[in-house]
């Protein structure tokens, strides 16, 4: 049974685009839309001045995250996938296709672990931003424990801007008819937390979120295939944060593990084109050449036949 703590109280539009806006006249009844597809400090980074996306706005790319709609209702639910340093944007953005009376409102956030890009845009729903009430956030228990313990964070709770429900990993969280998310453990740096990807099970389909994990191979190790991931769903939304193993000149990339897009590619070669097709790479860092539309990188991935996640990208669950 999961806790709470509270102080006091299937289409896809756009699988291979790069910032492509959303469909507004695609009505599921449940979807899923792109909100972010950039690793945690979006695209231009902090510190790297020759990037073109400072002077030209359609090649920025926001942190990571999805947004899952309920339509079903009179009014709309909205449940997000991390809540970023861009989520003030990416709000604005939600509420572009799934319009509420209360657009800073979300019915709940799922976060994935404590890295900036997945954490820090708790903030905005506090005191001195939208000034959020009740806003339920999905964590693990180390995660959850992180956000009480300290500061700011520990704020949000106190004023009631938000409340923790603790999951556990491989038990669904039901949120509507039809529509569940069942966190799973995933190896990767737990400095402050727990690391999980989820499932989200939708009425007709279904999908994985996975932006960060250490490598394949070590999820081998503890008995989890993500072939197998794969092939029980019918999307998949994986960790891109780097294309090859060459794009930190000068640091040592063994710091910040991740699958390169090339060693992902190589190993899922075997799979069908039919679960190639499923494979949607996300969370790319600003080195990544994913993000050029041109580049020869972003041709092999589609000649390959996976596809590139897209800001705006909807496909119905």
């Amino acid at each position: 049974m999961r806790k709470t703590l509270a102080f006091g109280a299937a289409i896809v539009l756009s699988a291979c685009g790069g910032q492509t806006p959303s469909d507004n006249k695609l009505q599921c009844d449940v979807s899923l839309l792109v909100l972010g597809v950039a690793q945690d400090a979006g695209k231009p980074q902090i510190g790297n001045p020759d990037d073109p996306a400072w002077d030209d706005p359609s090649l920025r790319r926001l942190a990571s995250s999805l947004a899952l709609i309920d339509r079903r209702d009179d009014k709309p639910k909205r449940w997000l996938f991390d809540a970023t340093p861009d989520i003030k944007f990416q709000l604005h953005d939600l509420n572009k296709t799934a319009p509420t009376d209360k657009p800073a409102f979300v019915n709940g956030v799922f976060l994935t672990h404590a890295h900036i890009g997945h954490y820090a845009g708790l903030m905005m729903f506090g005191h001195e931003a939208a000034g959020a009430q009740n806003i339920q956030v999905f964590a693990m228990p180390r995660m959850a424990g992180f956000l009480s313990d300290n500061g700011p964070w520990s704020q949000l709770l106190t004023y009631h801007n938000i409340f923790a429900a603790i999951m556990e990993g491989g038990e669904a969280e039901p949120l509507a008819e039809g529509i569940s998310v069942t966190p799973f453990l995933v190896p990767h740096r737990q400095e402050f937390s727990e690391v999980v990807g989820f499932l989200i099970q939708g009425p007709e389909k279904s999908a994985i979120y996975l932006p960060d994990i250490d490598s394949w191979e070590k999820w081998d190790a503890e008995g989890t295939k993500i072939e197998d991931m794969i092939a029980g769903v019918d999307y998949a939304f994986l960790d891109a944060t780097f294309f090859s193993g060459d794009e930190l000149p000068g640091r040592d990339m063994s710091k910040v593990p991740h699958p390169t897009v090339s060693n992902s590619m190589a190993r899922f070669e075997p799979l069908s084109p039919e679960e190639k097709e499923k494979v949607h790479f996300i969370h790319m860092n600003h080195t990544n050449p994913l993000h050029n539309r041109s580049s020869p990188a972003r041709a092999e991935v589609k000649k390959s036949g996976f596809n590139i996640a897209a800001e705006g990208q909807q496909i119905c669950l």
